[in-house]
């Protein structure tokens, strides 16, 4: 009985690993069309594998590597049928940023493949550990500005650092200013290398327009090929055009990487950026990719399966991965049914270094620069940020802020300035808050805002004011000087009602500062009262005893209850707005917040 009970837990478990869930129900007539997409996908895998690889700043082999192990990996342990890991360009420049400062002065590649394997293993350690702790939501600490403006200063960073390659000569600086010094330096020296520059320029202009008018032909691939036989036909060797050169032989060998422990600082810093950005990629394609089939994100998985893709990298000489929307897109057009297409692309790929390790050996470098410079410009998003600056100039100037950051102190410090800005922009909509006063609107039910509708009626005596934020230690102090300066003005009010629904919490400071408030407007015979506010906010003013000073009386469910009572207690009439019509609200002016939602 044991014996069975043990066996049903272990077949339990692993009926619950996606990938043997995945085979139990796979269907034959998939076959085919994964074979077919896979095929065409290892097409693209190759080239963007070696291309992100030098963009890390390591050896293009190991783009292949990682492309082998994070593919089998995720098939493993990924929930999603198609999605597609691999190296990818957003993470490339934070690589670098990360490894390269530690790499000996002399350059040495296999010190830079070791930190590179550290870093991924890091990575899939923090992946794992979230998805665990169900921390999914930490994708959303990036807003969609901060992340816009985080995409174009990596696709500048991106573009100006290939360039050189691209032109057939060697920069060497630290951040995006020294390399523009540099590149300006080189081209008014001469240094271009005008074979160089052809082959760049014409795979950047041939990959753009395949994808613009034949975007079901693999345009990286044809740009490949033709480099290649270009390099053959023109002996571009001997011409000054960098080679890929052969590469080595057979599968990735099995290695735990070794660095020194001074070293494991700074790739912790660096694996949780690349950690960050990897889960708001994996969040974000994996929506996009489940909303056109209707099934469902389930995000603390899709954390699971890229931390133990990049755990399979970081033991056979890989680096951090992530999923890729483009190289998604070409599977699923391809008919991808399964991730057995990420099992045949990561198979051909072998086949190829235990076959045929030469076949790219004449790849000009130059090409890989257009692989990789064509790939940054798909990352900048120049009509969102134009957008912003026509909807909301606050949200544009941080979609700024996170652009110069990555662009003048770079990638990994800009990642912690996007996270730090979209932190900072959710507290300061809670520190200041939109309130503003209500009044009645002839023609139009409930009360409205008077900024909205600057001749709306009101009551002598009463106040109706509305504050869009819970009350928290953050905004009570700018609550009370608001209902204060209320208070004061004049005509003097005797009540004011807090139109409450917006109000989800109060903290003990609110909690506190409140009590303070309402025993000084009982002093001059002013009564603050409550409207709407939610049952769960009610039940903790009471536990804080607050209504020791608030009168329990001035609770109300509505604010037309609340105007009722006082209408009743004084028999005050509405003052009727100035004009006999009223006008429409005026246009919210682009460079500030819209007002709130009426009541």
């Amino acid at each position: 009985m044991t014996t069975r009970h043990t066996s049903n837990a272990l077949l339990s478990r692993l009926r619950a690993v996606p990938g043997i869930r995945a085979v139990s129900s796979y269907r034959r007539e998939w076959l085919v069309k994964d074979l077919v997409a896979g095929i065409v996908l290892t097409t693209l895998l190759v080239p963007q594998g070696m291309a992100y690889a030098e963009l890390a700043g390591l050896p293009p082999i190991t783009g292949l590597y990682t492309t082998i192990l994070c593919l089998l990996g995720y098939a493993v342990c990924g929930p999603s049928r198609i999605l597609v890991l691999g190296p990818d360009s957003s993470l490339g420049p934070m690589i670098a940023a990360t490894v390269l400062p530690l790499v000996a002065a002399d350059g040495d590649p296999e010190r830079a493949v070791a930190l590179a394997s550290t870093l991924a293993l890091m990575v899939a350690a923090i992946m794992i550990l979230a998805s665990v702790a169900k921390l999914g939501f930490i994708a959303d600490l990036i807003s969609k500005p901060t992340m816009i403006g985080y995409m174009n200063g990596l696709a500048l960073t991106i573009l100006i650092g290939q360039l050189p390659k691209l032109l057939g000569f060697e920069v060497e600086a630290d951040n995006l200013i020294g390399e523009c010094v540099g590149l300006v330096r080189h081209l008014a020296d001469g240094a271009v290398v005008p074979a160089a520059a052809a082959v760049g320029g014409c795979g950047i202009v041939l990959i753009l327009l395949l994808q613009r008018f034949l975007p079901k032909v693999p345009a990286v691939l044809v740009m490949v090929v033709l480099a290649i036989a270009a390099a053959a036909v023109f002996d571009l060797g001997e011409h000054g055009v960098g080679l890929v050169g052969e590469l080595p032989e057979g599968f990735p060998p099995f290695t735990v990487p070794t660095v020194p422990l001074a070293d494991l600082a700074p790739l912790f810093g660096g694996a949780l950026g690349i950690a960050l950005v990897s889960l708001a990629d994996t969040i974000s394609n994996a929506s996009a990719f489940a909303a056109r089939t209707g099934r469902e994100v389930r995000g603390n998985q899709e954390m699971a399966g890229v931390g133990v893709a990049n755990l399979a990298a970081g033991l056979f000489q890989g680096f951090p991965v992530s999923t890729s929307g483009s190289r998604t897109a070409v599977a699923e057009r391809a008919g991808a049914r399964s991730q057995l297409t990420g099992v045949v692309g990561a198979a051909l790929i072998v086949l190829m270094l235990v076959l045929a390790p030469g076949l790219f050996r004449d790849l000009p470098q130059p090409a890989l620069a257009a692989v990789v410079i064509t790939a940054s410009l798909s990352l900048a998003d120049i009509p969102g940020a134009v957008r912003l600056w026509r909807q909301r100039r606050t949200e544009f100037m941080l979609c700024l802020a996170a652009f110069v950051g990555v662009a003048v102190l770079g990638v990994l410090p800009g990642i912690g300035i996007a996270v730090a800005l979209s932190v900072l922009n959710v507290f300061r909509r809670t520190w200041w808050p939109y309130n503003t006063v209500l009044g009645r609107v002839p023609g139009l039910e409930g009360f409205h805002d008077v900024r909205s509708y600057p001749q709306a009626g009101q009551l002598p005596g009463l106040v109706i004011y509305r504050f869009d934020a819970p009350l928290v230690f953050a905004n009570a102090k700018a609550f009370r000087d608001e209902i204060r300066r209320l208070a004061g003005a004049d005509p003097r009010a005797s009540w004011i009602v807090v139109a409450a629904e917006a109000i989800t919490d109060v903290d003990t400071t609110a909690a506190d500062i409140l009590e303070e408030l309402d025993v000084t407007l009982n002093a001059n015979h002013i009564h603050l009262v409550f409207a709407e506010l939610k049952d769960p906010v009610r039940g903790k003013i009471e536990r804080y005893g607050l209504t020791r000073t608030i009168d329990p009386r001035h609770f109300f469910p509505t604010v037309e209850a609340a105007v009722a009572a006082f209408r009743l207690r004084t028999g005050a009439e509405w003052t009727p707005p100035t004009t006999a019509e009223q006008p429409a609200p005026p246009e919210p002016d682009a460079a500030a917040p819209p007002p709130a939602n009426e009541q």
